[in-house]
């Protein structure tokens, strides 16, 4: 983006005077406006009404008294490239234009998009078909429907590609601490990458949240979200639907198994944003973030006035990777001296009602049990009463400010949490916000949170020691050449070209099969070389283990009948010979495939005839450090047959990266004539590996 636009996007976001265009929809933008507290001036563009919303009204841009810095639209399609032009030459900063009718409806409306840009000159525009944008730290709303929302002068970002989905964000009854809020629309201009390069670095936002449809760069998301990352800013993203996969035909196992789900999950593991599943997370783990900020690690202290709540803490907590660490000889004494004689000293801590909401018995147990049990993180778990029933809740307020006093002395990121969600009403929440702890709505999504906020601190350490190079994309479009499947034969030379170990072997004749046997050496593996057996098991043109002459020449006449009953054009009289292998210590599937989105990704799993039905897969993004490929390995439920299982011996890691790595390096060459490559299996070994089929698709330049 250019200074000007730069300028001009501050221009729109913290706005000395905007203009209104249009009518009905411009009256409410209006009234969100003041609704917001916007104190500057407002003008209204409306060619057939004196005055909207009690303001006088103009009749046309050249009116204006002068260059608007924000401008909210809500006129027809077909009219507003012309008034971008006018306002272009008026001089305005930018536009939040809600009109509908564009890319997203047809191809008329995709022309008239294509006219807007064109004539934005060096204007920002939101949209179109969006709902815009608020600023709550300034008090700035161009924004077409009702809005509600928190900012203790700080939040979260929030960025959407659905107009609803952000207005219910602000409707949520949850207290974020939002910082700005846009709906993105059509992203003709700003889209999410340049929202999170223009917020991420203001120390008013601290974490963005995403709710993403689709990415139409990402390249220059991956900029954006490494810019983030080093300016100690986390991204939480929703990502809902599915982008296109491409049109290359994908005939591989991973190629089913990697699709654009596991794509962005690699993204987002790579450049360290937090995936959630739901709108409930999202909004949790922001909160977290923004108030309580990222712990250092996964050990927590709890706190509850409930057997039943630290067993809650104790159950989801180790389930999803959270530690407690146990209370040492010394904090467990001193404990035991502060609390009543049917408490137990544990972590999670009880810490029973005969000293609930007594600040002065409750406070010391706190404190002490923060200065003595080595944590990252701590929460006490409350749930307050209901309207009306409101007796005791002094009693709670007593206990949950005793914990954030000890928690803010220890300098723990900290949450108060409710068990059911809506047990923690608008004024609890917004006082413990005051006091920078983080009031939680639900257990899991607690402890999800304090997890996700961990793992960020972790990948963004890693992540910035050995920042990845950038993405491999194709320079060309896949679909440009249609894809051609290589033999086997053909797919381990070039495998054995990368210097991945394959087994030795020869296509022949019929008429050669026994003496190349007897030159390789018997039992021997016998496969029929086609480019029409894409998968050649199930053609019947695989005979594996065959230890005479005999047998070869069984087995050649047998799969000639067999692969002619399955499909008679791809029978061949060539014949792969090699020798078998011998049984490994496991079977991995390794998948690299060419997206037109992300470029060059490698999928890793458990390999063999059961790929699909386990599902034991990983992705990454290439390039890719040798540290990326070796933790992709251990995240797989393999990874227990590769470090060595049940007195087994251990696999020869540093061959079996530095394979993996050799492949990923020979199609990152070949990026842009290689569209998919599946070894499966890869035998791997005490020493070394060996790729015992492969299927191989290319393209023509």
């Amino acid at each position: 983006m250019t200074p000007a636009k730069r300028q001009n996007f501050e221009r729109l976001l913290r706005p000395r005077h905007i203009a209104f265009i249009g009518g009905a929809d411009a009256a409410v933008a209006i009234n969100e406006a003041r609704r917001a507290g916007f104190s500057g001036q407002m003008w209204v563009v409306n060619p057939r009404r004196e005055t909207l919303a009690g303001l006088s009204c103009v009749p046309t841009i050249q009116d204006l008294p002068d260059a608007p810095d924000a401008v909210f639209m809500a006129i027809p399609a077909p009219t507003v490239p012309q008034a971008v032009r006018e306002l272009a030459r008026k001089g305005a900063g930018g536009i939040v234009c809600y009109s509908a009718g564009f890319g997203e409806a047809h191809e008329a409306g995709r022309g008239l998009e294509a006219e807007v840009k064109a004539a934005l000159g060096d204007m920002v525009l939101i949209g179109p078909n969006c709902y815009g944008v608020i600023n709550y730290v300034n008090r700035a709303a161009l924004w077409p429907f009702a809005h509600g929302g928190h900012c203790p002068g700080y939040g979260a970002a929030i960025i959407t590609q659905s107009g609803m989905f952000s207005s219910d964000i602000t409707m949520s009854q949850r207290s974020l601490p939002l910082a700005y809020m846009a709906s993105a629309g059509n992203q003709a201009d700003i889209g999410l990458t340049e929202f999170i390069d223009l917020l991420c670095e203001r120390p008013e936002v601290r974490a963005i949240g995403l709710h993403i449809e689709g990415l139409s760069d990402i390249p220059a998301f991956e900029r954006a979200a490494l810019k983030a990352l080093k300016a100690r800013t986390p991204i939480v993203a929703l990502k809902t639907g599915n982008s296109a996969i491409g049109e290359a035909l994908t005939l591989s196992h991973t190629g089913s198994l990697a699709g654009s789900g596991a794509l962005y999950r690699a993204l987002f593991d790579r450049v360290g944003i937090i995936a959630v599943t739901n709108p409930s997370q999202l909004l949790e783990t922001l909160k977290f973030l923004c108030v309580a900020g990222a712990p250092e690690g996964t050990e927590v202290l709890g706190f509850t006035c409930s057997g039943g709540g630290a067993t809650m803490l104790a159950d989801h907590g180790e389930t999803i990777g959270l530690r407690y660490p146990a209370p040492g000889p010394d904090a467990r004494a001193t404990l035991m001296d502060l609390l009543p004689p049917i408490a137990t000293v544990t972590n999670p801590l009880d810490y029973t009602t005969p000293i609930w909401g007594q600040p002065e018995q409750t406070g010391p147990v706190f404190a002490q049990a923060m200065a003595g049990i080595p944590a990252q993180a701590t929460l006490l778990v409350q749930d307050y009463p209901a309207p009306g029933l409101d007796e005791t809740e002094q009693l709670y307020l007593n206990d949950g400010v005793a914990f954030a006093e000890a928690a803010g002395a220890a300098g723990l990121p900290a949450a108060i949490c409710a068990t059911i969600p809506e047990n923690m009403p608008s004024h609890i929440r917004e006082a413990f916000i005051a006091r920078g702890v983080a009031p939680m709505q639900g257990v899991h999504e607690t402890l999800n949170a304090i997890r996700d906020a961990a793992w960020w601190h972790a990948a963004r350490r890693r992540i910035l020691q050995a920042t990845p190079d950038p993405l491999v994309t194709p320079r060309r479009a896949i679909t440009c050449c249609k894809p051609r499947l290589l033999t086997e034969a053909q797919g381990k030379a070039r495998l054995a070209d990368a210097g991945i170990p394959v087994p030795q072997g020869r296509v022949v004749s019929r008429d050669q099969l026994v003496q190349t046997a007897r030159d390789i050496g018997f039992p021997v593996a016998l496969k029929m070389m086609s480019a029409g057996l894409a998968h050649k098991t199930e053609a019947g043109a695989v005979a594996l283990d065959i230890g005479t002459p005999e047998q070869l020449l069984e087995a050649a006449g047998t799969m000639t009948t067999t692969v002619s009953g399955h499909d008679a054009s791809a029978v061949t009289g060539d014949f792969l010979v090699e020798r078998m292998a011998p049984p490994p210590l496991a079977e991995l599937v390794v998948g690299i495939r060419r997206d037109p989105q992300f470029g060059l990704s490698m999928t890793l799993g458990s390999g063999g005839i059961l790929v699909e039905l386990v599902g034991d897969t990983a992705s990454l993004l290439l390039p890719a450090h040798p540290a990326d490929i070796g933790a992709a390995l251990d995240s797989l439920r393999i990874s227990a047959l590769l470090n060595g299982f049940r007195g087994k011996p251990a696999a020869d890691r540093a061959a079996l990266i530095a394979a993996l790595a050799g492949l990923a390096e020979h199609a990152i060459a070949q990026a842009d004539t290689v569209d998919e490559i599946e070894i499966n299996p890869l035998f791997v070994y005490e020493s070394g590996v060996l790729a015992v089929d492969v299927l191989m698709q290319v393209s023509a330049v």
